[in-house]
Parts: structure tokens; sequence; C-alpha cells
């Protein structure tokens, strides 16, 4: 017990001596209003900021102007900017003028704003209707019709194919300029695109020749917010692999389907979208399948009402066995294969994303507009922990602890850790037994939203603060105690937490010390890809602040 008390206070302490302020690098007020932000890394050296008719980029080191102009200037066809997109790769920004079957669009060199081309010869294009592929430094555009390929820098059109419907997903390069894709529609944009179907192709990009095409099962998505796509497509030797919703295999040089263990599922309903929201998808409700040598591990989540786990060789596609029934799981965000176990968390946190426009009046005479880019992680029910032995698929052992919550589960070396939202419990592999189970609130935060592993640690992130935990026995590290916020980033050994009023905390993860930074409501924040600064666009100001 004196043990306890000494680890309590020690705990106190740390959290008390946290609460210092994020030291500003530098701060800059811009002419003009910030609508529009693209952080750069320190690497690039540049950023930008924008309102719907100038932009500034500016010197990540220094805050300085490198340029800024009026768009009515720098790209005389738009009067203004509806959206900005920016391609870092190819260091160009693209913008978008829509003007009801006259949009127009311009392309500006991003390092000195100089115009590089425009042209309304292309209607209905957003940014996820453009994709820039740098093999070739050039942009494949999704129209209605046809698929068109032009040079990043000119604007040249190249070539155009209406073999490929819908909008260039991942892709492989294989050779010879020649290029294995995925086409997917995105949840916006479904009824532009006529006559579509699901399409994986190899395709010569120098002149648009389709050298095969086959079709996949499942729904290719990118996430709304953060961009990133929900599959993987890889060439292993003369095969494809295409991991969605499960793995389908074909061969290379023909584009015949070798075999495919996947399955349909979309996740209706299992979160309802924030009022407002134009963009909207859920997440990871489904673990990814694991590969473990040659074995394949697949969950089917193809029927609603019952779902199983299935063994398959990765070579052939062989089905080596099914397990028995999963019954009426909703969700099963997590699957772990740890020794001769498959280990599934059943329920959870999943990852919703979505795009709030809110047009209301602002008692004046006028509209208030107000646009949030939102990310959070919801909890689906039922929830439950099961394990399978790997030998044969038969069920192991099921626990029947989590079936009133869990946030999520991890796998730390050979520890395999349940969050309940109350409690941290670690389970025996093996056979199920509780190891250890320890109060989230011994952390001084009160319930947990989510678990994360960080080194040799367990980190939960609490709806007020952050706290650590010894992975193998569950004893209390360390806290910080912080407002009501949810996790906006991490990075390395820094994790950033915002409340809904825009102020940042950024922990250290080694000790749960936090720097805070007090920002104006609404402000746009984004950490650094080196997790050393935070930039932070308000009204016409930018502050870089360090985390260090």
């Amino acid at each position: 017990m004196k043990h306890l008390l000494i680890t309590g206070s020690l705990l106190c302490a740390t959290g008390l001596l946290a609460q210092e302020d994020m030291p500003t690098i530098w701060e800059t007020k811009l002419e003009h209003r910030i609508e529009h932000t693209g952080t750069g890394t320190e690497e690039r050296g540049y950023s930008y900021a924008a309102s719907e008719k100038e932009i500034t980029v500016f010197d990540n080191k220094t805050g300085a102007t490198r340029w800024t102009g009026r768009f009515k200037d720098l790209a005389p066809r738009l009067n203004k900017v509806d959206e900005l997109v920016p391609f870092w790769e190819s260091n160009v920004l693209f913008l978008f003028d829509r003007k009801m079957g006259k949009d127009q669009i311009a392309c500006l060199d991003m390092s000195d704003g100089r115009l590089l081309w425009a042209t309304d010869k292309y209607q209905n294009v957003t940014d996820e209707n453009v994709v820039y592929i740098p093999e070739l430094d050039g942009f494949a555009i999704s129209l209605k019709e046809r698929l068109v390929w032009m040079m990043a820098r000119t604007g040249e059109e190249r070539w155009s194919t209406d073999k490929f419907k819908g909008v260039v997903g991942q892709y492989v390069v294989t050779g010879d300029n020649k290029l294995v894709m995925v086409n997917f529609v995105p949840g916006n944009l479904g009824a532009l695109f006529s006559g579509y179907k699901n399409q994986i192709v190899r395709i010569d990009l120098t002149n648009g020749n389709i050298l095969w095409e086959n079709t996949y099962v499942g729904r290719a998505e990118r996430k709304v917010i953060s961009k990133e796509f929900l599959y993987d497509l890889d060439v292993v030797g003369d095969k494809v692999f295409l991991r969605m919703n499960g793995m389908q295999v074909y061969d290379l040089n023909t584009g015949a389907n070798i075999y495919t263990a996947a399955f349909d599922y979309t996740p209706d309903k299992l979160v309802g979208a924030p009022a407002g929201a134009k963009k909207f998808g859920v997440y990871h409700a489904v673990a990814d399948p694991v590969v473990v040598g040659d074995d394949l591990y697949v969950l089917d989540m193809s029927n609603k009402k019952s779902q199983y786990v299935k063994k398959y060789d990765k070579n052939s596609g062989k089905l080596l066995w099914t397990s028995p029934e999963i019954k009426e799981a909703r969700a099963i965000p997590a699957m772990y294969v740890v020794g001769d176990r498959v280990l599934l968390q059943i329920g959870g946190n999943v990852e919703a994303q979505a795009y709030i426009y809110k047009r209301e009046p602002d008692g004046q005479g006028g509209w208030r507009i107000t646009e949030e880019w939102r990310i959070w992680h919801p909890n689906v029910k039922p929830n439950g922990i099961q394990a399978f032995s790997t030998a044969d698929g038969s069920l192991a052992w099921e626990s029947e602890r989590f079936r009133k919550g869990i946030t999520n589960a991890v796998v730390v070396g050979d520890q395999f850790i349940v969050c309940s939202g109350k409690e941290l419990y670690s389970m025996d592999i093996a056979t199920g037994a509780e190891k250890y189970a320890v109060p989230v609130s011994k952390g001084g935060l009160g319930l947990a939203d989510q678990i994360m592993v960080y080194k040799d640690m367990i980190v939960v992130i609490g709806d007020k603060g952050v706290s650590t935990f010894n992975a193998k026995t569950g004893a209390p590290v360390a806290m910080g105690k912080y407002k009501k916020s949810d996790l906006e980033d991490f990075e390395g050994d820094r994790m950033i937490l915002k409340t809904d009023k825009a102020d940042i905390a950024c922990f250290d993860l080694d000790d749960c010390t936090y720097k805070q930074f007090n920002a104006r409501t609404g402000a746009i924040t984004s950490m650094s890809t080196d997790g050393n600064f935070v930039y932070v666009y308000e009204k016409k100001n930018v502050t870089k602040v360090g985390t260090r």
C-alpha cells in the first residue's frame, strides 16, 4: 500500500509540473484571412495559407513570405478559388473556380507562384478526380466518360481512354512505364461515372493502352479527410496481390485471377453521420488480413449475422480451415496472430471521418459559414474477445469479461492487453487467463478512450489527458492531466490532444509531461512530420510552436 501511495504522489507531481507553454518559434501576420492551408515538411521548407482570393507561401524556418498574390493576378481566368489542392510531389497547386458547367482549372508552381497552365476543358473535377504519378511527372484526371493523361508542368494532354471508368486508386509501377492500378468511386462522386464497374488493370502510360483488365471484389475506398487508401496493392514476382476485405491475387502477365479470399463489406449504420456532414466515412471496422509465412488469415464478414476466420495457403489460395461461427459481430477491428493463437477484438473503437459544412444566419443579414474536418473514434457494440487455434481453427478460449465494453486491444511482445474503458487486462494468449487487471483510474484520469503502445508501455488516452502503464506488470508509470480533449496527432514520442475550442497540448510520452498552446476557436493545427513543431493557423495569423 505504501508503494502505491508513493507512486500516486509521483504521478500527481508529474501532472502538476507539466503545464508549460509551447515555445513560439515565430509568428507571422498575413494580409488576408486563412481559409485554405497546406503544411510542407521541414525538408521541403515552405507551406501556404490562402483565402478565396489571395495566397501566401511562407518559409517554414523563419515564417518570412516567399511569395504572395491575388489569384486573379496569378491566374487571370479565375475570379475566385472554390478549392485549392496541393500536389507536393510535383510542387504544384491546382486551383478550381466552379462556374456551373464552365469550371476553370489553373495550375501554379508552388515554389514561386508562376502560372504553369490553365484550362476550361475539364468539368466536374475535384481533388478526388486527380492523381499525380511521379514516375512520369503527370496527372491522371478522371472524367465522366474517360480517363485523361496530362503532363504536370505543361498541361499537355497526351492521351485519353474510355476503357477505364472511375478514379485512379493505388497503383504499382511494373517497369517500362507500365502500371497496375485499381479504380474506385469516392462517396460523393458516385453519380458522376456512367457504366462504372470494379476494375483492376495493367496499363501502358505512354499511350493509354490497357494490356489487361479484370474485376475485383469489394469496395475500394480512400478516407475522406486524411486520404489514406484502405487497401494495399503489391506486385511480388509474377503475382499481383490486392488486399481489400481479404486478399485477391492475379497473374501479372495476363491478369487472370489466381484466387480470391475476399468479400463485400460496407459498414452501413455502424455510426451515424454528424449534422452538416458533406463527406463521411467509417473505417477499420474489419481487421486487415494477417500473413505469417505462407499462411494467410482472413476475416469473412460477408454475412451480417455470422462471421468466420478463414486460413488459406497464401501462394495457392487453398482454404485450410474455417473457424466456428462468430455470431452477429457488427465490427471486428483487430485480429492478431501470436504463436498458435488467432486473437480477435470484437466491437470497440472504429474510426470515423467527416467534412462538416454549416451555413447559418449571422444575425446581421449575412451568413456565418463554419467548416470542420473531424476525425474521431466511436465505439461499436457488441463487444468481446475470442481466440482460435492456428492449427485447425477451433475456438481456444473466449472471455466474457468484455461484454459490457471495450475500447481496443493491443499486442506487446507476448502480452495481449485489452482495455474495457475502466480497466486494463493482460490476457494469457494460450488460455485467456487474466495475468493482471488494473483500473485505468490509477493513472489519475478517469476512463480510457483508447490505448496505444509506446516502447514497453501502454499509453492510455483519456478525454482529459494521457497516462502510461508498464505493459508487463500493469503498474502506473506517469500521467499528464489536461482539459477535455481528443487525440489530434502523434509522431514518435510526441502526442497532440486538442480541445473543441482548438487549444492543444503536446505530451512527451516518456514521462507524460506536456506543453500547451491556447489557440483561437476554429484554429487549424498541423504537426510537422518529425514531431518537433506544430503550425497553428488562426484568422490571419500563422504561428509555429515547438513541441520540445
